[in-house]
C-alpha cells in the first residue's frame, strides 16, 4: 500500500492509520506480551502486529455503525448496504 501512494506521488506521514470496529483486535496487535496466547494466529496477524510496533501502521478504533468496509465484509440488510455504498460514493447503475 506504501510502494502504490509513494509511486502515485500521494503524500503521507509514513503511517497509515488503519480504522478498526474491534477493540480486541487493536489491543492484541498494541500488546506483544499477549504473543503466548495468539500463536495459532495466521501469520498475517504477526505481520499486522509488527507493523504496529514499527510505527508504520496506526490502529484506530471506530464503531461499527460508521465502518464503511462492513459493505464488503459482512451480510447486510439492503437499506445498511445502500447507505454504506452511498458513503462510499458507489453508484449501483442497474438502478
Amino acid at each position: 500500500m506504501i510502494s502504490l501512494l509513494e509511486e502515485w506521488k500521494f503524500g503521507f506521514d509514513g503511517t497509515i492509520e488503519l480504522q478498526v470496529d474491534n477493540k480486541s483486535a487493536i489491543n492484541l496487535a498494541k500488546n506483544p506480551v499477549a504473543h503466548g496466547r495468539i500463536k495459532h494466529i495466521e501469520r498475517k496477524y504477526h505481520f499486522l502486529r509488527d507493523q504496529v510496533g514499527r510505527g508504520k501502521i496506526n490502529l484506530k478504533h471506530c464503531r461499527t455503525e460508521i465502518q464503511v468496509a462492513n459493505v464488503m465484509t459482512k451480510p447486510l440488510k439492503v437499506e445498511r448496504f445502500r447507505e454504506l455504498m452511498r458513503l462510499l460514493n458507489i453508484v449501483d447503475c442497474c438502478l
